[in-house]
């Protein structure tokens, strides 16, 4: 039986290389809590194609 729950699978990706024109993505699947948590989600994460952390934002 499937669990009836809040967590929804989120989308991160990384908005420095994004913007820096280097081929490929940084991209990071994650889980939150949609009732707690209403708005976008942003974490810093590994980079591993800059190798450096940076900002991650959620995408649709």
């Amino acid at each position: 039986m499937a669990k009836k729950g809040n967590r929804i699978q989120v989308i991160l990706e990384c908005t420095e290389h994004k913007t820096s024109g280097m081929p490929g993505m940084s991209r990071y699947i994650t889980t939150k809590n949609r009732k707690n948590t209403t708005e976008r989600l942003e974490l810093k994460k590994y980079n591993s194609i800059l190798k450096k952390v940076t900002v991650h934002k959620e995408i649709k």
